[in-house]
C-alpha cells in the first residue's frame, strides 16, 4: 500500500478491532504467516455477530429464513440467506470453508430451495418465477447468484449466464440517449397506481448486477471494463430527469429490485443514500478510475485524509448521528458494510469510516 495512507494504516492498526485487523493484514497489508491468518479468523469467529450467524445454520447447509424476505418470519436480523452472505463476505469468511461451501451448494440444490421457500405462500410463488426477470433485477435468481458471487463463486460455470446479464445490464443503456426510451408507458390503465414499464427480460442495471461484477475476474478485459466504464458515465447522463419505472409481470407491475434509476453520487457527507460507501467500492473494483464517479470520490477522499490520515464527519445533530450509526448494519442489503462490534464511541465510527477509505483507495491502486 502507498505511504500515502500510512497514517491511516497506523490509526486502524491501533483502534480497529478484530474484523478490521483480519482484514487489514489479509487483504491490504498482506504480512501475514498461515498460523497468524489463522490466529486473527479465529477470533473474527469468535464474535458476537459470527457466533450468532451460526445459529441459523441448517444441516442442509442453507442459512437463515429465505432470502430478502419477510422480517416477520425472522428471529433476528441474520436469520435471512441474503443478510447471512453479506456478513460471511464482509468478514472475509474463506470460501473454501466448510459454511461457506455448504450454504453455496444448497443455494444451487432446487430440491433444498423449494424447500426453504416453502413456509409461507408468496415466498413459494417468488420460488417458482425466480428465473423471471435476471435482465432487470426483479427476481429471486439475482440475489441468489450475487450472494455465490460475494462469497468467491461468482467464476464457477452455474454463474456464467448472470455475469453475462449483469454486464449487459449496462451496456446496453449505450443504446439509449435517454432512459425514457426503454420505458413505455399506458395513461388509460384503471389503476390507483400506474408507472412507466418494462418487460422482465429487459436490460437494466440494479445493485446485484454490479456486486456481481464487481466479485468476479471471468468478464474481464480492457475492451470491456472500457467499455463498462462508457456505460456507467453514460447511465449518470440519461437518468438525470428520469423518472423511473415498474416492471410488468404477469399483468402487475412489480418493483425493479434496487435498480439504479437516478446517477451515482460521488462521496459526500452526509451520504446520499445508506448504501452510498457499499456501491462507491463496488464501482471502484469494475472500473478503477475510469468513470467520473469513481475520480471525484477519489479526489475528495484524499483530501479529507491529507492531515492526520482518519476519515470523519460531522453531525448536525444527536439524531443524526444515530442515523449514521445505524446504518452499518451487520450484513445488511441496504446499509453500509458494519465491521466493528459496536460504535458507541466515536473511534469506531472512525475506524469503519477509515478502512472503508484505505480498502477504497487500495482497490483504485490495484486496477492501475
Amino acid at each position: 500500500m502507498g505511504m500515502d495512507c500510512r497514517k491511516s494504516i497506523d490509526f486502524l492498526l491501533e483502534n480497529g478491532r478484530d474484523v478490521i485487523q483480519y482484514r487489514l493484514h489479509k487483504e491490504i497489508l498482506h504480512d501475514l504467516t498461515e498460523a497468524e491468518e489463522a490466529k486473527l479468523l479465529e477470533k473474527v469467529m469468535q464474535t458476537p455477530e459470527y457466533q450468532l450467524l451460526l445459529t441459523h445454520v441448517k444441516p442442509n447447509g442453507y442459512i437463515g429464513t429465505g432470502m430478502h424476505s419477510w422480517e416477520k418470519f425472522k428471529t433476528s436480523h441474520l436469520d435471512d440467506g441474503e443478510n447471512a452472505a453479506r456478513l460471511l463476505h464482509n468478514y472475509a469468511i474463506p470460501k473454501d470453508m466448510s459454511i461457506v461451501k455448504n450454504f453455496v451448494k444448497a443455494m444451487r440444490d432446487d430440491a433444498v430451495l423449494e424447500q426453504e421457500f416453502s413456509y409461507y405462500n408468496p415466498e413459494k410463488v417468488r420460488f417458482q418465477t425466480r428465473s423471471i426477470g435476471i435482465n432487470s433485477g426483479s427476481t429471486l435468481d439475482v440475489i441468489l447468484y450475487t450472494c455465490q458471487a460475494l462469497l468467491g463463486y461468482g467464476d464457477d460455470p452455474e454463474m456464467r449466464h448472470f455475469v453475462d446479464a449483469s454486464y449487459q445490464a449496462f451496456v446496453s443503456l449505450l443504446d439509449y440517449a435517454s432512459a425514457d426510451e426503454i420505458t413505455t408507458y399506458n395513461p388509460n390503465l384503471k389503476r390507483k397506481y400506474n408507472y412507466p414499464t418494462i418487460p422482465p427480460d429487459t436490460y437494466f442495471p440494479c445493485q446485484y448486477h454490479l456486486e456481481t461484477l464487481a466479485e468476479t475476474k471471468s468478464w474481464r478485459t480492457p475492451e470491456k471494463i472500457d467499455r463498462l466504464a462508457q456505460a456507467i458515465d453514460h447511465h449518470d447522463r440519461i437518468t438525470r430527469d428520469f423518472g423511473g419505472f415498474a416492471v410488468k409481470l404477469g399483468g402487475k407491475q412489480v418493483g425493479p429490485g434496487w435498480a439504479y434509476m437516478s446517477p451515482f453520487f460521488s462521496l459526500s457527507f452526509p451520504q446520499k443514500a445508506p448504501n452510498h460507501r457499499k456501491t462507491l467500492t463496488a464501482l471502484a473494483k469494475v472500473s478503477g478510475e475510469k468513470t467520473q464517479v469513481v475520480r471525484e470520490s477519489a479526489e475528495t477522499l484524499r483530501e479529507m485524509l491529507a492531515g492526520d490520515g482518519v476519515l470523519r464527519t460531522t453531525f448536525s445533530s444527536s439524531y443524526e448521528k444515530s442515523r449514521f450509526k445505524d446504518n452499518f448494519r451487520s450484513g445488511h442489503p441496504y446499509a453500509e458494510v458494519g465491521l466493528e462490534p459496536d460504535h458507541k464511541k466515536d473511534t469506531a465510527i472512525w475506524c469503519e469510516l477509515t478502512f472503508w477509505a484505505v480498502e477504497f483507495l487500495h482497490i483504485l491502486q490495484s486496477m492501475d
